[in-house]
């Protein structure tokens, strides 16, 4: 998440959320959106990057419905939550690749490389780190997670737009973009998994290896 004005561009993307649907995603791109859950989404998300928590009784109060209905139309605090972190990923993977320079294996260490240091670097996001560091690492890591399913489709979309031939024949795209992921979360989280200093720089030497690049 590499600078605020892309990252908090109001609305969703449509990267890999479209080929990994959630059920709030699913009323976001609607047709029409669900307008209640589409402005209680983004009234959580400028929360989100205001550095505050979200709470969901708040949340209801402040849009003037009961809690009911919030959960009605956006699911639980965490489905929420998955959907801003999300939201703001796919933003700043957006930004990263239209900033992004070089070809082919080269490229996509590029575009990950300044991805990962906005993770690494956006103080709203680490603050959430810090507040919540074990639902965060549940909400963005672990296997069962919308956010890294979604990341490793977004990675494999990267490799075949501009590394097609990476990997190959030693791994799948989608067994080389899953290992890009645990890669990018290791060195993003490294605080919180080992203890240490997350690293963009790190990161994306490892990238490169991987690569080839």
């Amino acid at each position: 998440m590499p600078e605020s004005p892309p990252v908090a561009t109001v609305g969703v993307g449509t990267r890999a959320t479209l080929q990994v649907p959630s059920a709030l995603s699913a009323r976001l791109r609607g047709t029409p959106p669900h307008r209640d859950a589409e402005r209680a989404f983004q009234l959580a998300r400028r929360a989100f990057i205001a550095g505050e928590r979200i709470e969901m009784g708040p949340l209801a109060a402040e849009l003037g419905v009961d809690r009911t209905s919030l959960f009605r139309w956006v699911g639980n605090r965490d489905a929420l939550l998955a959907e801003v972190l999300w939201s703001l990923a796919e933003a700043s993977l957006d930004h990263a690749e239209a900033a992004s320079t070089g070809a082919g294996p080269a490229r996509v260490v590029d575009i990950l490389g300044r991805f990962v240091d906005g993770l690494v670097t956006a103080p709203y996001f680490r603050d959430f780190l810090a507040r919540e560091p074990q639902r965060s690492l549940r909400l963005m890591t672990t296997g069962d997670a919308e956010i890294q399913r979604r990341y490793v489709v977004a990675v494999e979309e990267l490799l075949a737009t501009h590394a097609p031939e990476a990997g190959r024949p030693a791994l799948p795209r989608h067994d080389l973009a899953y290992l890009i992921v645990r890669i990018s979360e290791t060195f993003s989280y490294a605080d919180l998994i080992a203890g240490e200093e997350p690293s963009a720089e790190r990161a994306r030497a490892a990238f490169a290896l991987v690569l080839g690049a």
